[in-house]
Parts: structure tokens; sequence; C-alpha cells
């Protein structure tokens, strides 16, 4: 999408961002490429705005989220959808169960699909993780996010081929790994 798309939205560019990175599925992964490389700021001025929104729904997730499917759970046209979160939780918990705080770290910091603060939140309150913790290593899982994300924007194409290569390898590497299990 053309810069004038987002700047026809009417909000200032830092808010655009701001919001965009508080989002589930965009985060900072697409909220950096947008400041950066569509409506040019700069990326120390990107990464510390895309910083603070995505880390913005974190301690509201950590610390209501459970309370929240809870109350759900007592409609009946809801228990399908909470249960739903349950699940995506528990699907995306094993690297969290195998590497403790690491892999927290590593859940919220490799910019994949699926992976972020939102994602690693919700797989803090599933595993009943200490909440304060959880909310230090999701914290710094997104810096090491954020990090990664601004050097790849910098890189223009170059970062975008790099990145299509290592996440091509690491698909590659999974779907022969799972074939390998289910010998």
């Amino acid at each position: 999408m053309s810069s004038e798309f987002w700047i026809n939205l009417g909000l200032p560019p830092e808010w655009l961002v701001f919001l965009v990175s508080a989002l589930p599925v965009f985060e900072l992964r697409g909220a950096l490429p947008l400041a950066i490389n569509i409506l040019g700021i700069p990326w120390y001025w990107a990464y510390l705005i895309a910083l603070a929104g995505n880390l913005l729904p974190v301690p509201l997730i950590l610390f209501l989220l459970e309370k929240v499917l809870n109350v759900l759970e007592h409609f009946s046209f809801m228990r399908g959808f909470t249960r739903w979160i349950y699940v995506m939780g528990q699907k995306r918990s094993a690297t969290v169960e195998k590497y403790k705080r690491i892999g927290l770290i590593l859940l919220v910091a490799i910019p994949l699909p699926f992976t972020g603060a939102w994602t690693g939140s919700l797989v803090a309150v599933v595993l009943g993780l200490n909440r304060n913790e959880s909310l230090l290593y999701i914290s710094l899982g997104v810096v090491v996010a954020g990090a990664i994300v601004t050097c790849l924007c910098l890189l223009g194409w170059v970062g975008a081929m790099l990145a299509g290569l290592v996440l091509g390898g690491i698909a590659f590497t999974r779907i022969i790994h799972s074939k390998n299990q289910l010998v």
C-alpha cells in the first residue's frame, strides 16, 4: 500500500504506528516496516513507538485474560471461542515448556507468524506462569524482535530476501523434523 493510503486515514503517522503495533497479528512486525519503509519515520523513533505500542496490551492480557475468559465461559455461545483461545495457547506452548524463560523470550522474539507479544502473553496465561516474570521475559522478547525487524527494514530488499530465506529454512527444517517424528 502506498503512503497516501496511510496518510489519508487522518491519524498522525506516529499514532498510526503505535496503534498497528498494539494489534494482534501485526504487532511491531507490521508496524516497523510501515513506519520505516512507508511513512519514512526515522528508525530509532519508529522502534521506540512500535515497542511502546506492542508492550501496551501485554499487562492487560497477562492480568485480565483469564478473568475475561472465565466470564465468557458462562455464555454458551462464547464457549467455543474460549476453548479455541486455550487450544491456541497450548499449541504454541511447546517452546516455553521446553526452555522455560528463554523459551518465552524466543517465542516472542523470533518474528514468525503466530509468535509475538500477544501469543507469548496467551501462552503464559494458559501455562499459569508467574505474571510478573512473564511480563519481563515478554518485554525482552519484544525488544529483540524489534531489533531484528528494524535491521531487516533498514536492509530493504536484501532484508526481505534474507528474512524469506531464514523463514523458508525454518519451515523446511520443521517439515523434515515432523516427518522424522512420524517414522
